[in-house]
């Protein structure tokens, strides 16, 4: 069942980032918390730009 990133918010929970990733909840935690992308916290929240994990899914990442 893949889909398009077009099908997914500009703004992705981590749910969504173990769907996008075809990876379980526990290692979806461990890269959001790996620093290898920005992500943001609100509450216990996590929040990650669909635009920045598609940069960092092809390599282009910018650490700004």
């Amino acid at each position: 069942m893949y889909k398009d990133y077009e099908n997914y918010p500009e703004v992705l929970n981590v749910s969504d980032l173990q769907q996008i990733l075809g990876i379980g909840r526990k290692q979806a935690y461990e890269l959001v918390q790996s620093g290898k992308f920005h992500v943001i916290t609100i509450g216990k929240r996590i929040k990650i730009s669909k635009k920045v994990l598609i940069n960092w899914i092809e390599g282009e990442l910018n650490h700004a």
